[in-house]
């Protein structure tokens, strides 16, 4: 069968090459715990195959025989632009990866939507190309799950989306959005993903939210992806667990994996060890 991979080299090797096509999973960590960073080396991991190849093989290595790469990955966020998601990236990987791939991979801004209802100043969040006036005078506003949905539609299928952050959305949350608007959102991403055949990503800190919050979001989703920091002696350590996932637990499963020790190098996130079941 298939599989997108996930970019992270020791999980996708373990996982028959990656998430199964038409995942939506959701990384769900701790501030700094690796979530995030996990976001962008799948990003920018799925975007070197075919943007440096070299590259690729001496940061990642060989795909699985089962691994498809996704023909075009798009990274959306609510609050930032490509120029300031690129920084964020040199400070998890290496630089020549983030020169190569910056420019492959698609990002896309949201914070218009995002911002326009709000009491920030349009200035904050316009590029200086628009017409800030226009922008804030215009009649066609479109609410940002509107505007996410649209995206969506256009670019999901088949491809690799990281959605950073819904953490954002939650924020958002209020009289002109409920909590229950993002809730029945994810439920149909995960329906529509099952025909667009792509692997979906989505970012949130779970200090934002509630467990009731937390819990319904895991129902959401094929899959959830813990990170979370351990406690040993006077040092914390990264951790990842693969809380639940649709046709991939249960390979981990056959192999008593409980836990991933994990690292941020050069080339991003990594598995530095695996916790098994004594």
């Amino acid at each position: 069968m298939d599989r997108i991979p996930f970019g992270i080299s020791r999980l996708d090797s373990m996982i028959n090459g990656g998430a199964p096509p038409g995942s939506v999973v959701l990384l769900a960590g701790d501030i700094g715990a690796g979530a995030r960073e996990f976001l962008y080396t799948s990003a920018a991991m799925n975007a070197l195959v075919d943007a440096d190849p070299e590259l690729f093989d001496l940061y990642y290595g060989s795909l699985d025989d089962n691994s498809v790469v996704p023909e075009s990955i798009h990274y959306l966020s609510f609050t930032s632009n490509q120029p300031a998601i690129v920084d964020e990236m040199g400070f998890t990987m290496d630089e020549d990866i983030v020169d190569a791939v910056a420019e492959p991979i698609r990002f896309a801004d949201l914070s218009p939507e995002y911002f326009q209802l709000s009491p920030v100043p349009t200035e904050w969040y316009a590029h200086r190309t628009q017409d800030i006036t226009s922008l804030g005078e215009r009649h066609d506003r479109r609410d940002v799950l509107d505007a996410m949905g649209d995206y969506l539609n256009e670019n999901a299928a088949g491809n690799l989306v990281l959605v950073d952050s819904v953490t954002d959305l939650i924020s958002a949350a209020s009289e002109n959005m409920d909590w229950s608007d993002i809730t029945m959102l994810m439920k149909g991403l995960k329906k529509a993903s099952q025909e667009w055949g792509g692997l979906i990503l989505l970012h949130v800190n779970v200090e934002a939210l509630t467990d009731t919050q937390l819990g319904r979001l895991n129902d959401a989703a094929d899959g959830t992806i813990r990170f979370r920091w351990e406690s040993g002696g006077s040092e914390r350590d990264r951790a990842m667990i693969v809380q639940s996932f649709r046709g991939v637990l249960s390979r981990l499963e056959e192999e008593n994996i409980v836990q991933f020790e994990t690292e941020i190098d050069d080339d991003g996130f990594n598995i530095t060890n695996v916790r098994k079941i004594r």
